[in-house]
């Protein structure tokens, strides 16, 4: 066994430390946090020392400039401390903000504080006040970015928390909604919080997502993206089982069918759980507009979907391996475009689709006033110069900017990266099997999102294995036919009305 080190060694003591009691000696109290915050060295840590003539007693409030509101230590803790002159008013009484409780040991106090919090130590006592005067600096409440639509709200969720769970708040007036929160980092003390109505949801989903939540072990994780690398299921999958949400109506929505939703600080989303196939192709949009029109849409994007992964891939398949598929007219055409092309079909797209997804990829990167410049007029000068080069038939370029502009259809991100990434898949497959083998890869992904789960709920349901719901899947029904909630989550109670 190898000796502990030095430094360990300190680590353990100074824990040990941190965990005791408040002492009643403040002097005492004062020099240990000094040294946990090197203090006068960090400049944001600040001390101020009072006397309350009232209690005949020192005391000193603690708090880090940077997170916490002047104004409301002054006028609300301050200042009520020097003017009080009633020696037997409990502190609670004296201190007029809202949120303030007693902690006992060091180290709930200094959670508190990092959190923002002002802590207040008075001679000869056990504890310290803790007191809500947080302010942490943020964005306002904007547009959605990601998940824009033509008719609904217009808010979108930003990097606090506790906004987020206000405009959660302001949709659900129920007394049923629960917020839990948990910490899930040892060093920066990282707070998810997991809302749930709980006459609705399954306390076996429920139990799933506090226990991977308690389990976690690390140092730090600052949002939720590094969060959901933690919580799923399979580490390596193609396929995501973790839906975001940057929309506080739709995730409302989910909450109310027994879904689980996750939020944290500096995560401008949510996250939805479980999360299945059908949730990633479905938009908040499609229920606000009316019956015929929001499955039109839902139409178009399964029509988009099957574009952007099967088009280029039944090109190659069909110029290389199944040419008397073709009428003649349009293979002569197809025959005299790729003439003077020296490469076989399936470099000409490898190179095209590439070439997409680099401009794609750099018009993402840039700033974003010339961001879609730079796509179109690097797509127009590529295609053409490409075509003019005889690098690539006209036809291809055709076919890949057909296939690309069809991806973004899709408006989740990583389901949108899934498609690309499958797209990929696809024409290899082609390029050596022809139809056949883009008819294996299928049948391979088919089985393998069968197999998939999300916080125990195949990826599929409702439409295999069948369960009762609401019949949301392909095409919505009208509103007032919905009246089940998804069977696959188990609510507690699964009629809507």
């Amino acid at each position: 066994m190898k000796p502990k080190t030095r430094t360990q060694h300190g680590n353990k003591m100074g824990k040990k430390k941190l965990a005791q009691d408040v002492n009643p000696n403040l002097q005492k109290n004062l020099d240990t946090l000094k040294v946990v915050y090197s203090y006068p060295d960090n400049t944001d840590f600040l001390i101020r020392e009072l006397f309350i003539s009232g209690l005949n007693k020192k005391a000193a409030i603690l708090f880090i400039s940077t997170i916490t509101d002047f104004k409301l230590i002054d006028e609300h803790i301050i200042a009520p401390l020097l003017n009080n002159k009633d020696e037997n008013i409990p502190i609670h009484n004296i201190i007029t903000i809202q949120s303030i409780e007693n902690k006992h040991t060091i180290q709930d106090t200094m959670k508190d504080i990092n959190s923002g919090n002002a802590a207040l130590f008075i001679e000869g006592e056990k504890q310290a006040y803790s007191v809500n005067v947080a302010n942490f600096e943020g964005r306002g409440i904007e547009n959605p970015e990601n998940e824009t639509v033509v008719k609904g709200p217009k808010e979108s969720f930003n990097e606090k928390a506790f906004t987020n769970i206000s405009l959660i708040r302001k949709r659900l007036k129920n007394e049923n909604l629960v917020i839990e929160n948990s910490v899930v980092s040892q060093r920066s003390n990282n707070v998810v919080y997991t809302l749930y109505i709980k006459d609705i949801t399954s306390e076996k989903l429920l139990e799933n997502v506090r226990e991977r939540l308690n389990t976690l072990d690390v140092d730090a994780i600052q949002n939720l993206s590094l969060l959901e690398q933690y919580i799923e299921e399979r580490k390596y999958s193609l396929f995501p089982t973790v839906l975001y949400t940057e929309r506080p109506d739709r995730a409302v929505s989910f909450l109310e069918d027994g879904y689980i939703v996750l939020l944290m600080d500096n995560s401008p989303d949510s996250i939805v759980l479980p999360a299945t196939f059908w949730s990633f192709f479905h938009t908040s949009e499609d229920h606000y507009l009316r019956f015929m029109y929001g499955n039109f849409t839902r139409l178009l994007r399964i029509f988009a979907l099957f574009i952007t992964i099967f088009t280029s891939s039944i090109y190659i398949s069909v110029v290389t391996f199944h040419i008397e598929m073709i009428p003649p007219d349009l293979l002569l055409a197809i025959a005299a475009s790729r003439e003077k092309v020296p490469f076989p079909a399936v470099i000409e797209v490898l190179l095209m689709e590439v070439a997409f997804e680099l401009i794609r990829e750099a018009g993402l990167r840039v700033p974003s006033p010339i961001g879609p410049t730079i796509g179109i007029v690097g797509a127009l000068i590529l295609g053409q110069a490409a075509v003019e080069a005889n690098i690539v038939s006209p036809i291809v370029v055709i076919v890949v900017a057909l296939s690309g502009l069809s991806s973004f259809a899709v408006g989740d991100i990583s389901m949108n990266f899934t498609i690309r990434i499958l797209r990929f898949g696809f024409i290899l497959a082609a390029s050596v099997f022809g139809i056949y083998g883009m008819t294996a890869v299928f049948t391979l992904g088919l089985f393998y999102m069968i197999s998939l789960k999300s916080f125990g709920v195949p990826y599929l349901s409702p439409l295999t294995p069948k369960y009762k719901s609401s019949g949301d899947t392909v095409f919505r029904r009208v509103l007032q036919h919905e009246t089940f909630r998804p069977g696959y989550v188990k609510p507690k109670d699964i009629t809507k009305r």
